[in-house]
């Protein structure tokens, strides 16, 4: 038997080719390559542009990555952070790893320099929670074989991006659900941004509840928000300041229902008793609020810890066994809802 056939794929480039192609020193390429800062913009560009074109390919091993978990939100306050880092840290502590956390200051994809700093620290893996990557950052993490895992992805991260994420058009539909159960037909919804997916399966979940029920969607029902609790608090005015105010409010987080609460307490509107409400998460704080927030459970240390796994399974090189991760939700019915009052 006879030696196998040579290969038609092109060889990925070393550090001297990359070098030569550019035009530059090996020490500028290495320097791009480690996330170095002190290379011109043009420079790092064209580098970075030839490394996405042929592949890198070292010539001698790897350095042993840090052993640090990148841990990114695009927003780092209140308890859902918290119980995401929670859920990280868990998983973290049993390998070994420190926990390094960066916000991106209300922004999606991480801005100019960020990506310089990661590549510097050679960490384990990247873990972006509520945001994502632009297409060069991730190829820049995938050519120095540094792992990233989304949680909670607000777009859709197709299937070469490992992701966690939440049931949340069967929470959408379970939370509507409760209500109309209880005998609610005004039921009006506050939702997240419209570019986040988890976002737009809460409110097809509530649409697709209310169709099955035979209730039209009143379109002046459905406040267009974002996931926090002055949101909340401004639609939950407006509402229940209509004519013929929603007997419930569904508030697709937590946060937004703190604000529905805070705007029915300006108004004297008595829950559950003038109006029913429900949340989305079931943060810590949701069994404290008076009275108890009913709320379907994002299970969001579970959904971490299962993203630093995936992300400890893909830096010992190991294949994961599914790259799309979905956990259930549950229906959590505390004081904050009962039957509408008779009229």
């Amino acid at each position: 038997m006879g030696p196998p056939p040579p290969s038609d794929a092109p060889q990925a480039l070393t550090i001297a080719q990359i070098a030569e192609l550019a035009g530059v020193s090996t020490a500028t390429v290495s320097k791009v390559v480690n996330g170095r800062a002190e290379v011109a913009a043009e420079t790092r560009t064209l580098v970075e542009s030839l490394i996405r074109t042929h592949g890198y390919r070292r010539q001698k091993r790897r350095a042993s990555a840090a052993p640090l978990v990148e841990l990114v939100f695009h927003e780092l306050e209140g308890a859902y952070a918290m119980e995401i880092i929670k859920g990280v840290e868990r998983v973290a502590r049993r390998h070994q790893l420190a926990v390094v956390l960066s916000e991106l200051e209300g922004r999606h994809t991480p801005g100019l320099g960020w990506i310089e700093g990661v590549l510097s620290r050679r960490p384990t893996g990247v873990i972006a929670v509520f945001s994502g990557l632009t297409e060069t950052q991730r190829e820049q993490l995938r050519t120095r074989d540094i792992p990233l895992v989304l949680v909670d992805p607000t777009g859709d991260p197709g299937h070469r991006v490992p992701s966690v994420g939440a049931a949340n058009w069967s929470g959408g539909l379970s939370a509507t659900r409760h209500l109309l159960g209880l005998g609610h037909r005004r039921v009006a919804v506050i939702t997240g941004p419209a570019h986040a997916l988890s976002s737009r399966a809460r409110l097809d979940g509530y649409r697709a509840a209310m169709d099955t029920a035979g209730v039209p969607v009143d379109p002046g029902l459905i406040c267009a928000g974002d996931f926090n609790v002055a949101d909340g608090l401004a639609h939950a005015r407006r509402l229940l300041a209509l004519p013929e105010p929603p007997t419930a409010i569904f508030a697709s987080n937590d946060a937004q229902a703190l604000g529905v609460y805070q705007a029915a307490g300006e108004a004297g509107v008595r829950i559950p008793e003038d109006l029913s409400v429900i949340g989305f998460d079931d943060l810590p704080v949701a069994k404290w609020l008076i009275p108890p927030l009913t709320t379907i459970r994002q299970p969001l240390t579970e959904m971490a810890a299962a993203a630093t796994d995936m992300l400890v399974t893909l830096a010992r090189g190991e294949a994961l066994a599914q790259n799309r991760l979905e956990l259930a939700t549950d229906l959590v019915v505390r004081s904050s809802t009962a039957a509408p009052a008779r009229r």
